[in-house]
């Protein structure tokens, strides 16, 4: 989704919690800087929570992202802040954006609009391919992300029925991608709205 900028004039009235997962280099920074830019909100993003993490301890993304393969106390971590964020906004009746690829479920019946975003893997590992983390390292993450989610939670990371959007980022830019999203959060009605998936809430 590199080379277009999303469209920057398009602003939304609407106090929505959304939130917007997908696995690294699906564009999801790219897309919540746009929802967050046209909600005039704040947003937060798990990879930044998993770079502060990094940070206090002293280490190295490598390093972190190696522990995390022998000790599931820096998952949890994660998530347990990922899960405060969550409540806080869930009840808060004000814009927000939270990205995590486990943000739908962790927020979920308390998140207004759900998004997926994915794309092929030979076009996530060229977008991602200047990122500290190497692409390798990444594919890794994942593979221990969803080993721990159906472990840790029985969450199924690739059941996408609690997403209300699935957006495939290897179709569209990332400007007609943040169109099709910022059309979907500005005509959701919540009186006609016949109701989400149900998303359990689990301990962390």
């Amino acid at each position: 989704m590199s080379g277009t900028s999303p469209e920057p004039d398009r602003r939304i009235d609407r106090n929505l919690f959304v939130t917007v997962s997908g696995p690294p280099g699906c564009g999801a920074t790219t897309l919540v800087e746009g929802i967050a830019d046209a909600l005039d909100c704040g947003y937060v993003s798990g990879g930044e929570l998993f770079r502060e993490i990094a940070a206090e301890r002293d280490m190295s993304l490598s390093q972190l992202i190696a522990e995390t393969g022998e000790s599931e106390e820096i998952d949890r971590a994660l998530d347990q802040r990922l899960r405060r964020i969550a409540e806080k906004w869930g009840t808060a009746n004000k814009a927000f954006v939270l990205e995590s690829r486990l943000a739908g479920w962790l927020a979920g019946n308390r998140a207004d609009i759900r998004i997926w975003l994915d794309a092929p893997d030979e076009v996530r590992a060229d977008r991602t391919a200047d990122r500290e983390e190497m692409t390798s390292e990444m594919q890794v993450r994942e593979v221990i992300e969803e080993q721990r989610y159906k472990s840790y939670y029985g969450i199924d990371l690739s059941d996408r029925s609690i997403y209300d959007l699935a957006i495939n980022t290897g179709r569209w830019d990332a400007e007609a991608t943040l169109d099709v999203a910022l059309t979907g959060i500005e005509r959701y009605d919540v009186d006609a709205d016949e109701g989400a998936f149900d998303t359990p809430d689990f301990e962390i």
